[in-house]
């Protein structure tokens, strides 16, 4: 493919472009790519030479440093100033020295002429840490930021382009995990409500000074970044898993659906023009010729464009930034038969990619003037710390080419056409409410969403008369959705109205009439169920389909028998590959459990479905490796020893994981989680050791406390060999010993003899005071006892107490009591202890279940192991 490049004249006026052209030959060759071994930093003169964009289109330069530095994400307010939010403590060196400092800042920038030349700077917050998430509403602006789920409300008062009021909007608490694995987004969606990635929960705006409204959603699997489309659906991307864009076949409100279809062949795959081997996922991820990126990793900031003022093929494509690949992927969107598609429309090659190392793009959006932005951190290392620390393979990469000392600076592109000028800067700030609602049929969705948003801020009902008019009468039919879903955010909607545009001529119109009527079957108008339901005989899926969604949504009686039969009667792929995902209930957890263990299960689930699953697989078996069957990223915790040994799961979940396990190195490194609290921890490990078929035992948040303090001055992650070193082993010489028991005495050989498929068992329900006594041939250290009931899993002994004797006949008092819950109780003492005989006593009750034990062992106390990780 052909393409060419053009020195950018100035930094005032629009920048010379890259040129190639715009269609790709029918069998297109990949370009050549070059391996790099050192990246100096550019100038934004310079690095505009290093980029390809194909012919016709060319990138202006809008911002660059000094007036942002490190720049992850900018978005627009109602008169078109620009927000732009720096994390200026981001990986100042290899080890993230201070990056939890609050220094980083939100800036804006406005056109004083309104030509596109922002001129005018100030810094509107100051002092933050790493912020990461900012929506304007009117002249007020909402902010999320690193470590807490709260979200904040700012407003220039005096005018003078610094924020100088701050209330507290939502009150989410604290935050702890990654900064890379915390909320982004901060979407207004076209429904009114506000979505984040990585929260199951969606939020919104009932007021100033009025609590925020919440809804829980289905897990979205999104890490940085959100994006919607015209229909208001919301497009997500991975990087952990390595998925790109995904959970987009329907909103996320309702469930997280992908299809096999959904994607072209090779989509994941990407075609950099620059590499240098320094991918997380190690040699595997690269291209062995020439160093270059070969599959998604490091996705973000995406976007849909609907602006204006690009050629009209662009409209509606996504636009996925790949920051580790130094790239801009343009997907093409197509809805086949109910099932969204995408497509890389540039065969082997890419829309946008770079030269330069240091280019890296982590954000786009759509523009009030029609255009689209691209937000440049422009810097070496793109990987948190926990992913560079010493010993790991990107570190080496990182020091090779110097990326550690690239740093502190940051561009902001607007990406334009030969073709086409940018639009006007609008000046909603001081228009009317009547000129707002003009706006919902602007052919730049921009205008429209924040046409929509604003009407709804503001609350003024006097548009509602003419907003009726619009959905009844205007020929766009986006203009029609958006007034519907305007009336519904003003608490305007009628079930009239509702009935007649479930019978609009536009599918999409029908579609977001059925979303409106949850607003209103949720206040208890039942009499628009049944016309709901008659549209599963819609000619359009996406009908049929949203039909379907909104009865599994509100529970409707028999919503699930009824969805069965429209599937299996439906001629059309989409409902019955979509319809069928609808019908998919989440797996099980082992054991009966109280409503405060429910709890914490149900947290521990939700936290897992939001970060681990895109290593672990959302069924615990591993995220295969996409081209490599077989392959997993990380590995299954199904019947894991790590997570049901010991306290092996709580220790890595505190400071991670490193090195083989099993023989086997894993392309995904477990970071350390340990800044998140003692009760997420404890929730995550409780719920991996129930889920996916294990029988392991819920861990109390005084447990992590008390490792957490054991384990203060640890700085490395823990390696297999050593958390296996430091467990009590079990003793071998299990032939020489005598057990008694109090029931079933001559079974109790069947639970010394190594098969697991044998027990001895009391054969009577559990009532209190069963108990079973070991003698060892000598007195002995022994460091715990444990009891193996995994093929009878329920037959563990709802209490137990432990007691020691020397002789037999006189014991000591209890060295341990408790509740145990899964089908290995763990009888570790706190310190080991020299005795001959072991009694325990089994002292609840439970109808139905015997007392069970499939193998016993004794532990002896672990070798004693010099001190590793310390400070």
């Amino acid at each position: 493919m052909k393409r060419t490049s053009a020195l950018l004249t100035s930094l005032l006026l629009p920048a010379a472009v890259i040129t190639a052209a715009d269609s790709p030959p029918a069998a297109p060759v990949p370009a050549p790519a070059q391996l790099i071994k050192q990246s100096p930093m550019l100038s934004p003169e310079e690095e505009l030479k290093t980029i390809e964009l194909p012919d016709g289109y060319k990138l202006e330069l809008v911002l660059s440093e000094p007036q942002v530095t490190e720049p992850v994400l900018c978005v627009f307010d109602g008169n078109g100033r620009m927000y732009v939010a720096e994390m200026n403590t981001y990986m100042q060196d290899i080890d993230g020295t201070n990056e939890l400092t609050p220094k980083s800042r939100i800036t804006r920038h406005e056109s004083s002429k309104g030509d596109g030349v922002y001129d005018k700077h100030s810094v509107y917050l100051d002092n933050l840490l790493l912020p990461r998430m900012v929506l304007p509403l009117d002249d007020r602006v909402l902010v999320g930021v690193t470590n807490t789920n709260d979200i904040t409300l700012h407003k220039d008062k005096d005018g003078d382009g610094k924020a100088d009021e701050q209330a507290l909007w939502y009150e989410g608490g604290p935050r702890g995990g990654n900064l890379e694995h915390q909320p982004s987004g901060l979407v207004w969606g076209q429904d009114n409500w506000i979505y984040t990635t990585y929260n199951s929960y969606r939020l919104r705006w009932n007021g100033a000074g009025v609590a925020a409204g919440k809804e829980n959603t289905a897990a979205n699997g999104g890490q940085w970044g959100v994006a919607q489309d015209d229909y208001g659906k919301m497009w997500w991307s991975n990087a952990g898993g390595e998925k790109g864009l995904w959970n987009y076949q329907t909103h996320i409100l309702y469930a997280a659906i992908n299809v096999s279809s959904q994607k072209s062949a090779d989509f994941d795959t990407v075609w950099p023009l620059v590499g240098a081997y320094d991918f997380q996922g190690g040699p595997n991820r690269a291209r062995p010729e020439d160093g270059t990126l070969n599959h998604f990793t490091g996705c973000a900031g995406q976007t849909v464009y609907r602006g204006d003022r690009l050629p009209k093929e662009l409209y509606g494509n996504v636009f996925l930034p790949e920051p580790v690949g130094r790239l801009i992927r343009r997907a093409t969107v197509e809805v086949k038969d109910g099932v969204t598609t995408v497509a890389n429309p540039h065969g082997q090659s890419e829309f946008l990619r770079s030269r330069d190392l240091n280019f890296r793009p982590l954000n786009m959006t759509t523009g009030p003037d029609g255009c689209l932005y691209i937000v440049d951190m422009y810097r070496g290392i793109i990987q948190e710390g926990n992913w560079v620390k010493e010993g790991s393979y990107l570190r080496g990469k990182v020091i090779e080419n110097g990326f550690e000392n690239n740093i502190g600076k940051g561009r902001i592109w607007r990406l334009t056409h030969k073709d086409f000028k940018p639009g006007p800067q609008p000046r909603m700030l001081e228009e009317t409410p009547a000129q707002w609602m003009a706006h919902l049929a602007h052919p730049n969705g921009w205008w429209r969403d924040t046409a929509q948003r604003m009407l709804i801020v503001k609350g003024d009902k006097s548009v509602v008369p003419a907003l009726v008019a619009m959905t009844q009468k205007h020929e766009n039919p986006l203009a029609r959705i958006h007034a519907l879903w305007t009336l519904e955010g003003l608490n305007a909607l009628t079930p009239e109205l509702v009935t007649e545009k479930l019978k609009d001529e536009d599918a999409q119109v029908r579609a977001a009439a059925i979303r409106v009527a949850e607003t209103l079957l949720k206040q208890g108008n039942e009499a628009l169920i049944a016309q709901i339901k008659s549209l599963r005989q819609d000619s359009s899926p996406t009908v049929v389909l949203q039909s379907l969604m909104t009865g599994k949504l509100l529970n409707w009686p028999d919503w699930k028998k009824d969805s069965q039969t429209t599937i299996f009667m439906s001629p059309s792929l989409g409902v019955k590959e979509i319809g069928a995902q609808l019908l998919v209930e989440a797996p099980k957890l082992a054991g009966n459990f109280s409503q405060n263990d429910k709890k914490r299960l149900e947290k521990g689930q939700e936290a897992f479905r939001t970060i681990c699953f895109a290593c672990h697989g959302f069924d615990g078996k591993g995220m295969p490796m996409p081209g490599r069957e077989g392959v997993t990223m990380a590995p299954p915790l199904a019947g894991s020893k790590t997570v049901l040994q010991s306290d092996f799961l709580v220790k890595v979940l505190l400071h991670g994981l490193a090195g083989p396990i099993e023989g086997k190195t894993y392309e995904s490194q477990m970071v350390p989680l340990g800044s998140n609290s003692d009760e997420w921890i404890a929730d995550v490990a409780s719920y991996v050791r129930k889920a996916f078929g294990n029988q392991g035992a819920l861990v109390t948040k005084d447990e992590v406390k008390k490792l957490r303090t054991t384990n203060k001055d640890r700085v490395v992650a823990w390696t297999i060999e050593e958390l296996r070193a430091g467990l009590p082993q079990p003793m071998t010489n299990s032939k020489e010993w005598k057990l008694t028991s109090s029931l079933n005495d001559s079974a109790l050989s069947k639970a010394l003899d190594n098969d697991p498929g044998s027990r001895w068992s009391t054969n009577k329900f559990q009532a209190g005071g069963e108990w079973l006594t070991i003698e060892l041939p000598a007195e002995t250290e022994v460091a715990g006892v444990e009891l193996d009931n995994t093929r009878s899993a329920n037959d563990f002994p709802r209490g137990y107490t432990v007691v020691v004797s020397s002789n037999g006949t006189e014991w000591s008092k209890p060295l341990l009591t408790g509740q145990p819950s899964g089908a290995v109780t763990e009888l570790v003492f706190e310190k080991p202890v020299k005795t001959k005989f072991v009694k325990i006593t089994q002292t609840g009750s439970a109808k139905g279940n015997f007392w069970s034990v499939h193998e016993l062992r004794v532990l002896k106390p672990a070798a004693t192991t010099a001190a590793v990780g310390a400070k």
